[in-house]
């Protein structure tokens, strides 16, 4: 079942698929480059341009900063935070927000959630609330399959294994709600969406994890804790025009398989039915 309500536009991936293999076998015949079209692949000028552009666009950070930037200062200006600062480059964190209760919420800021990059963050002592914010604005991308791996593969593995706590997690980013990602959200109801800046965006997808960490000894079953208990995630929710009943709530079950390999079962639940179940899933981990 779903595990977030947009999916990937099959149109659009067909028309990439399309593009990528006319540009496979036609690259040699753009540029300059003075190449026969076997000494243009051999030498791999076609390769590492790919790479090149790759990493130019997993690199730069700009356009998601200033994102999160208007974000956050249209959160504070409508009163919903206190207050919110960058954390700087020294820190292994993104973002800090005071909320309006003067608690600590710390945002940790990633891509796509499908890659290792997910599984690299760490809880700062001060963050009296922590939370995942994952902004993929690769229109290829499959939304289902990238909160799936996020949500069981990556992030409730480190969860567990590393004792690290997560309170939820947000998937929303300045694509979501465009043609290039229609949002379910607002199909039949637009004043729905919110303007802020250039953006005009739909309610963000809000993931509401467990409170403690799972143990198979002391703490088999946390369940999901409140969208209350989490200030931050209110704030997002209530600030965006969410509804209730469109709110993920993750649950980790764990327990020992043989003679101490842990198995956990991940669990999304909204609006009171289960959206997908993983089955027992071993944890690797070094």
């Amino acid at each position: 079942m779903s595990v977030i309500p947009c999916s990937r536009s099959e149109e659009l991936q067909r028309q990439i698929e399309a593009y990528a293999e006319i540009l496979k076998v036609e690259a040699h015949k753009l540029g300059a480059h003075g190449l026969e079209e076997n000494e243009f692949y051999d030498k791999g000028v076609f390769r590492g341009a790919i790479e090149l552009i790759r990493g130019q666009f997993s690199a730069t950070m700009r356009e998601k900063r200033e994102f999160v930037k208007r974000i956050l200062n249209f959160m504070e200006d409508s009163k919903f935070i206190a207050g919110w600062e960058s954390a700087g480059h020294a820190n292994r964190h993104d973002y800090s927000v005071t909320l309006n209760s003067g608690k600590i919420a710390i945002i940790e800021a990633k891509g796509c959630l499908d890659g290792n990059n997910t599984t690299i963050f760490e809880r700062p002592p001060q963050a009296q609330e922590f939370i995942v914010w994952s902004m993929c604005t690769n229109e290829g991308a499959d939304p289902q399959r990238n909160a799936w791996s996020g949500i069981h593969t990556r992030l409730g593995a480190e969860i567990i294994s590393k004792s690290q706590l997560v309170d939820g997690m947000i998937v929303w980013d300045m694509v979501c709600g465009s043609s290039r990602r229609p949002c379910p959200k607002i199909e039949s109801d637009k004043t729905r969406l919110t303007e802020v800046g250039q953006y005009s965006l739909p309610p963000p997808c809000i993931y509401v994890f467990p409170a403690t960490i799972s143990s198979p000894r002391n703490n088999p079953y946390p369940i999901a804790q409140s969208l209350q208990s989490v200030e931050i995630l209110q704030a997002f929710h209530t600030c965006f025009q969410g509804r209730d009943d469109e709110v993920n709530y993750v649950d980790f079950e764990v327990s020992y398989r043989g003679t101490g390999t842990i198995i956990r079962k991940t669990r999304i639940r909204r609006a009171g039915a289960i959206r997908r179940e993983s089955k027992q899933t071993p944890i690797r981990r070094k």
